[in-house]
């Protein structure tokens, strides 16, 4: 008898650990979404900017902004989860309409900065190839809306997930790059935080990290998602993936551009996507550089593209209190998919029209920088005062939350300010 129990015990533990599997896998996506969007184009070039110009300097704050990053991450979690509201909602109901409306407007600012960057790398990996920036900008613009006004929640997530994994390629580019292991270890002892030029690039490179529309979005997107109670064990490990794979392609970057043009060139300009491409694929050969450079890029602008549009639509939703969801039919739902392909077509028009739009990417991550103390200081106020008391910041980990957002906002406001 002791036997048939043993046996049926040893049945169940593959059944069991399978079902935690599938758990995961159904909660899985949020995170790792807004983390291969916070990779963006504007990240992408300041992290390239930083290697070329710094070496391999800034490499530590890379990896030192992965704890921070999931902290702040993980909050959107617990309030989306645990008060069944999106960011703004949330703001508003706790704090009033006036301050949902100063909320919602820092987001706007910030996607009209990053919904910019990111059509102009897609452009910019079209002119690689010959492609006219208009047809690079229709198609991608085009792509864009069809994908949100015809597709489910799930759908769209699984399509933002697919082009995102594109960005793994600069992985692939800075092993190409044989970085010296020596220079690597010198940069990781070594902050130039005495010259002005290395602090603005600090707070460029956290404002890269740490951005408005990444709340927005994660909070609304696992409300969308109905996820419940049970599920927050697996949502919070979606974010710890999702910050160590976004923080990797940074570090991958910086650490492919201190290998190139860091060693030979480091006052280079790499204000575009072509001066970028040349920078970081002479290890690959012209054609395959290209190439893999070019999918990096456009699969790094399309996803932040889909994530900052919607987390504007989401973040207007929830303050003007329209109908606010993937699920709904766009007759539904009019003034979501309205605001989303106003979002869309309005940065693909402004990138038609002003070109080299790209230079401004290290701005708008030094801009996000100065939004930082409106965001984190309602994300904290949010998770001590909105949540149940059961799931509120209490005890040490309130004072390392609040420590880490202190710390983070007052560096990169500093470096912004102290150029």
């Amino acid at each position: 008898m002791a036997i048939d129990t043993k046996v049926q015990i040893t049945r169940l533990a593959p059944t069991f650990s399978l079902g935690r599997w599938l758990t995961f896998l159904a909660v899985f996506g949020p995170g790792i979404v807004v983390m291969l969007a916070d990779t963006e184009v504007g990240s992408i070039i300041t992290a390239a900017q930083s290697g070329a110009r710094w070496g391999y300097q800034l490499l530590l704050l890379q990896l030192v902004l992965v704890p921070v990053l999931y902290i702040v991450q993980e909050l959107t979690v617990r309030l989306g989860i645990f008060t069944g509201r999106g960011h703004g909602e949330l703001i508003r109901a706790t704090f009033g309409p006036v301050w949902a409306w100063i909320s919602v407007s820092g987001l706007a600012v910030a996607v009209i900065g990053a919904i910019v960057t990111e059509f102009a790398g897609v452009a910019g990996a079209g002119e690689l190839f010959g492609v006219p920036r208009w047809v690079s900008l229709l198609l991608a613009a085009g792509f864009l809306l069809v994908v949100v006004w015809t597709g489910t929640y799930r759908r769209v997530e699984r399509i933002a997930i697919a082009l995102g994994l594109f960005e793994l390629v600069f992985v692939a580019v800075a092993v190409a790059a044989h970085p010296d292991a020596r220079a690597v270890a010198a940069g990781l002892a070594q902050m130039s935080l005495g010259d002005p030029s290395y602090r603005y690039l600090v707070a460029a490179n956290i404002g890269a990290v740490i951005m408005p529309w990444m709340i927005f979005y994660q909070q609304s997107a696992v409300v969308d998602k109905h996820l419940r109670p049970e599920d927050y064990r697996a949502a919070r490990w979606d974010t710890v993936i999702g910050a160590g794979v976004t923080q990797l392609i940074m570090a991958a970057v910086i650490v492919a551009a201190a290998a190139t043009f860091g060693k030979s060139n480091p006052n280079a300009s790499l204000n575009t996507v072509g001066q970028l491409a040349n920078a970081l694929t002479p290890f690959l050969g012209t054609v395959m550089g290209k190439v893999a450079f070019s999918l990096g890029i456009v699969g790094a602008g399309m996803v932040a593209a889909i994530v900052v549009s919607l987390a504007l639509a989401w973040g207007f939703g929830e303050v003007m209190g329209y109908k606010r969801s993937l699920e709904h039919h766009p007759r539904e739902a009019p003034w979501f998919y309205l605001v989303y392909s106003v979002g869309v077509i309005g940065g693909a028009i402004l990138v038609a029209i002003v070109p080299n739009l790209v230079s401004l990417s290290i701005a708008v991550q030094v801009m996000n920088a100065l939004l930082l103390p409106l965001v984190l200081g309602f994300l904290v106020a949010l998770a001590v005062k909105a949540l149940p008391p059961e799931h509120r910041l209490r005890g040490s980990y309130r004072w390392v939350v609040i420590g880490a957002a202190i710390l983070t906002t007052g560096l990169g406001v500093f470096g912004a300010l102290r150029r």
